[in-house]
Formats: structure tokens, C-alpha cells, sequence
């Protein structure tokens, strides 16, 4: 899929106050911004017309918009995020996709994040997670295939999000960290593991052509080089600290 638009939330001062499982203390919310404007000028420099909202007040997890929807050539389905205290952060974002989509949105009780959705070609891997339940991925399944999609759920035991773990890097090829390598999900996808040590590497975007991976992590750098395709590396410590990740930061459509 080529990529024409991305929608972005600038961080708040406040984003220390979001929601993390990670121990790795807190963002610094300076280099926080700096990280944020590189990864927008990356998304630029792919080819992608580029959206920042304006931090959301109240919403210290509202720069990770991913969450808040997912988007396909048809229609963006609004979340209902599984975090209650997220769940605020959609009304703005749909106001936006409203100018580019048809949008339709999840109800209670019925949760879902946009973290734990991947989307393969005309089928959709769908994650049960915390934030993620089975009415939520329900609703999802049936609005896409109501464009022709196919979905399936997939159980998530480790990590925040199934984008945590899988995510695509071709057509039909998906860099995964060990959790998933053999799971039946991903049977006739080829996939690229990642080594336990290099887990957060796994949340790697790719981008018109472009692998964009975090930095630091030279063994899935090397497995990616594979592809033959340009890969960028970006500094993304701060929004690590929060339990976010470079697919995380951004709508793509």
C-alpha cells in the first residue's frame, strides 16, 4: 500500500503522567520533541503529507494516535480504546479522518486498539490483548468484511500490543520477535525473528519502500538489510519509556 497522508500528535509537557508498563524511568520531555521531529520530517521525506495535531490537554497518551483508529482505503473505524482513560483521546482524531474517510466507529462494549491491529494485504491479524477484547475485534471483523476484507483474531500473551511483536515489512513478509515466530497466524507469511534481545525491535514501520526501525539494535538492522530496501533508524527512547513505538506515533493512510 502507498502511503499519501499521516495524522501525528505532538507530545505534551504532561506525557510523563501516561500510561506504562516500562521501567526505564522518566521521558525527557525536551528530547522527547526533537525525537517527535525527526520522525515527522521522516514521515515527510517518504512521501507522506503530514498532519500534527496540537497536544490533546488531559490526554498524556493522546501523541500515540495510532490507538485511537484504524484506517483502510475504504473506511476509518474509530476505537474504543481499552485504557478508559484513553478513550477521550477519539473524538478530535475522527474529526480529522472525517475529511478523508467514511468513519464508523467501535461501541462498548466492545474495546479495541489500533496498536493490536495489523493489516496484511485484504486480511486483518487482529490481537486479544489487555486493551483489546473479543466483542472489540468482533466489530472490527465485521466492518471490514462489509469492504471484502478477511480478519483473524490472535492472541496476545506478551507485550502491550500485537504491533509490539508483528508487524509488516513486504507484501507478505513480517518481522516478528520470538512469541509469534511459530504461531499458525502468520502460517505463508515469511518471517524475519527477531532475537529476544532485540524485542522492541520488532515495532518497525515500513513506508513507501522504507524501513524505518528503532536505533540501537544491529542484529534485526542486518536481518532487514535483506530486503534490500533503505533503512532508517530513529531515536526513539522517550516514547519507549511510555510503552510506545514507531508504528505507534501515527495514522498512516
Amino acid at each position: 500500500m502507498v502511503f499519501t497522508h499521516a495524522i501525528t500528535r505532538r507530545p505534551g509537557p504532561d506525557m510523563a503522567a501516561g500510561i506504562t508498563t516500562a521501567d526505564l524511568g522518566l521521558p525527557d520531555f525536551e528530547a522527547a520533541q526533537i525525537q517527535f521531529d525527526t520522525y515527522v520530517k521522516t514521515l515527510s521525506d517518504c512521501g507522506m503529507s503530514v498532519i500534527v495535531l496540537d497536544p490533546l490537554k488531559g490526554h498524556p497518551d493522546a501523541h500515540f494516535v495510532e490507538d485511537t483508529a484504524v484506517v483502510t482505503p475504504e473506511v476509518a473505524v474509530m476505537t474504543h480504546p481499552g485504557a478508559s482513560a484513553r478513550q477521550g483521546e477519539v473524538d478530535s482524531v475522527e474529526q480529522v479522518l472525517a475529511d478523508f474517510r467514511k468513519t464508523i466507529r467501535i461501541q462498548a462494549p466492545g474495546t479495541i486498539d489500533g496498536g493490536d491491529v495489523l493489516m496484511m494485504g485484504n486480511h486483518f491479524l487482529i490481537g486479544l490483548s489487555d486493551r483489546t477484547n473479543p466483542e472489540g475485534a468482533r466489530q472490527l471483523g465485521e466492518i471490514v468484511a462489509a469492504y471484502g476484507y478477511t480478519w483473524t483474531t490472535v492472541p496476545v500473551a506478551a507485550g502491550l500490543h500485537f504491533k509490539s511483536s508483528v508487524n509488516a515489512v513486504g507484501e507478505k513478509t513480517v518481522l516478528t520477535t520470538t512469541t509469534f515466530a511459530d504461531h499458525p497466524a502468520l502460517a505463508g507469511l515469511r518471517r524475519i525473528i527477531v532475537s529476544a534481545a532485540e524485542a522492541y525491535a520488532g515495532n518497525t514501520l515500513l513506508i513507501n519502500g522504507h524501513l524505518i526501525m528503532p536505533a540501537g539494535f544491529p542484529d534485526t538492522r542486518h536481518k532487514l538489510e535483506s530486503l534490500q530496501m533503505p533503512v532508517v533508524e530513529l531515536d526513539t527512547s522517550e516514547f519507549r519509556k511510555m510503552d510506545g513505538g514507531l508504528t505507534c506515533l501515527s495514522l498512516r493512510f
